[in-house]
């Protein structure tokens, strides 16, 4: 499909290729792989830490080594690179872009958005706890450079974390020219620290096989479901290979895995590992230590540079995310600001900038150290990359037309090997795991409450309205005055006379000269070319009909959606046009449709959304607003 012009960050795969593959292949490496690239700095030492309290004996230290690399290996490099980045929609990713290709075909179904409510909610989990962990673990770095840090280490983590959360409103574009270098280098130290190690200890090659991992999980029982929770430390940020692919294109996200991110952090798992095996007192930190006295002060320095652009990169996700959300109806509209006059996919959004610096300073205030961290991280994870697999069956079968068992088959696998690292993660529940899923039941009880109320709302406003047929027939034979110019009606449903309208008549007993019902509409697709934005119906003699097409990941631009209807044939002066929005003022009401309690909640996030208006961009001077009270 066609895309618009004055998108630039929405380019086909030939598109990338032609723009130059290897500034993509840089810009991949600083965004996509920041999450789980600085997972090397946690990963491995929370994973062995739970065999060492009876002493730790080498081949222990092999099979967690093992778990990692497999890991590794089986969800990200099989699921994610080989199959997942398969099932793009237009060139996008990401769970709510799996949804809406899966929607287009089985409709809008209520599994399917509870299953992608749930994997949307989870993922403010980890967009939160990242920044927190990630940032945390750098800076206690520091403590291994002299002991005076010990205290510091808190305070310097939280400017650190305002700093980032302060710049947001400047946009990335500005500092993301520096993210790839940067993170290039991260990766090309950790690898070549993990290659010096490997020699303190050859035998940790043993690693590679995978019956090293087998035997480990067969010897350790329940203990080895512990270790899981913390060898999945080590895939979180998997996700954002499938979210990103719309901002780089499929074949740079494969080769900077392939050709440098695998083997670097394959590289250092094998070096820490070998580095306690050889001196256990390394397991304090092993990160770290494995660098000279002399270059530790410089790693720390590199570390938080490469935890801050893992952090920016999960907070831009959560913007784009939340803005696939509002298009989607699962949540009210927000406030959405872009930063970049050359990059569409640049946006800021205040409200929910604010809320994830809350949510992150919660966490470091509360939890203090990576350590126990760790414990809440991984959950959030594990649950929306088993909502995507699901929603990787239904595509493979519906979309693809491959045989459901054949589908089955495929999946089934990695649903289980992720199952049973939820399972893991569960036990940590207690320790700090109810952070991401209390935010997570929240947040789907935000989203189910936005849509059920907004079905209600809709559904009732429906049963009160007049067709608009009904209403021409009336208007012909009543004859009302008629004012000079245009007005222009929003409404959701084409076949009713929209709310504002109804108000014009019966307060103000006036028609326009032209009349034009306005429809917008949120297509399954991440964007709509030029051509197919308009489509016009003449209703009436007194009514035409106007339909503007969006997809979900575009700003809903009205005026500059609308002056395309000029090329179609709809007359109509911009200075002369009004555009009449009806503003609802909610009552709850006992006994009809929700609960009171998701009356209020609905109410609330009502009166938080963002102005109908501003939302639209629609000239401030030219709307009319019809107030209406509407009971729930």
């Amino acid at each position: 499909m066609a895309v618009e012009a004055d998108h630039p960050h929405a380019v086909s795969e030939q598109d990338h290729v032609s723009s130059g593959f290897w500034k993509l292949l840089l810009g991949c490496i600083g965004v996509v792989y920041g999450d789980i690239g600085t997972s090397p700095l946690y990963a491995l030492r929370e994973a062995v830490v739970h065999s060492a309290a009876d002493g730790l004996l080498d081949s222990e230290v092999i099979g967690v080594v093992s778990l990692l690399f497999w890991a590794l290996t089986l969800i990200v490099t099989v699921k994610y690179i080989i199959l997942v980045l398969q099932a793009d929609n237009n060139g996008e990713g990401g769970t709510l872009s799996l949804l809406a290709l899966v929607q287009r075909v089985l409709g809008r179904k209520m599994f399917l958005a509870i299953i992608g409510i749930i994997g949307a909610s989870l993922f403010y989990g980890d967009a939160i706890i990242t920044p927190a962990i990630s940032v945390l673990s750098a800076v206690e770095g520091l403590k291994l450079v002299t002991p005076v840090f010990d205290h510091w280490v808190l305070p310097i983590t939280i400017v650190i974390l305002i700093g980032l959360f302060a710049v947001q409103s400047r946009g990335t574009g500005r500092i993301s020219v520096f993210f790839g270098p940067i993170t290039l280098v991260w990766f090309v130290v950790i690898g070549v620290l993990g290659i010096v190690h490997i020699g303190d200890r050859p035998d940790i090659l043993l690693a590679l096989n995978p019956l090293s991992a087998f035997f480990f999980l067969i010897e350790h029982g329940f203990l080895a479901l512990i270790v899981l929770g913390s060898v999945f430390l080590a895939i979180t940020g998997a996700e954002a290979l499938y979210a990103d692919m719309g901002h780089f294109g499929r074949k740079p996200i494969r080769v900077a895995w392939v050709f440098l991110v695998f083997p670097a952090l394959a590289l250092n798992y094998l070096g820490q590992g070998a580095l306690i095996m050889k001196d256990q007192a390394a397991l304090e930190n092993p990160f770290f230590l494995m660098a000279p006295e002399w270059g530790r002060l410089p790693l720390v320095i590199l570390a938080t540079m490469a935890t801050v652009i893992a952090s920016q990169a999960v907070i831009t996700g959560a913007f784009s995310l939340t803005q696939q959300a509002v298009q989607l109806g699962l949540v009210p509209r927000l406030e959405i600001l872009h930063t970049s006059e050359e990059q569409f996919g640049q946006i800021y959004m205040p409200k929910v900038n604010f809320l994830l610096f809350i949510g992150v300073m919660v966490l470091v205030l509360s939890f203090q150290t990576s350590g126990r961290l760790a414990s809440a991280y991984g959950i959030a994870v594990t649950g929306n990359m088993i909502g995507t697999s699901i929603l990787t069956v239904i595509f493979l079968w519906k979309c693809w037309k491959w045989k459901l068992p054949l589908a089955l088959l495929t999946m089934i696998p990695f649903v289980l090997l992720e199952c049973i690292f939820l399972g893991s993660n569960l036990l940590k529940v207690l320790d700090g795991g109810y952070a991401p899923l209390g935010l997570a039941t929240g947040l789907t009880v935000i989203m189910w409450t936005w849509m059920r109320g907004t079905r209600i709302v809709y559904a009732k406003a429906r049963r009160e309205s007049i067709a608009l047929t009904d209403l021409t027939h009336m208007l012909e034979r009543s004859q009302p005055a008629r004012a000079r110019g245009t007005a222009v009606f929003l409404t959701s449903d084409t076949q009713m006379a929209p709310s504002a309208l109804m108000h014009n008549l019966k307060h103000n007993g006036v028609l326009h000269e032209r009349n034009i019902i306005m429809t917008i509409i949120v297509e399954n697709t991440p964007r709509v070319p030029l051509e197919d934005r308009v489509r016009i119906e003449q209703a009436s003699e007194l009514f035409t009909r106007v339909f503007l097409t969006f997809g979900y990941m575009e700003e809903p631009n009205v005026p500059k959606a609308f002056s395309l209807a000029k090329k179609k044939g709809l007359k109509f002066e911009i200075m002369s046009t009004s555009f009449f929005l009806s503003r609802r003022v909610f009552r709850a009401t006992a006994n009809v449709g929700m609960p009171q309690w998701q009356d209020r909640l609905y109410i609330t996030l009502a009166l938080s959304a963002a102005d109908t208006s501003n939302y639209y961009c629609l000239p401030t001077n030219r709307v009319v607003e019809m107030g209406q009270q509407f009971t729930i």
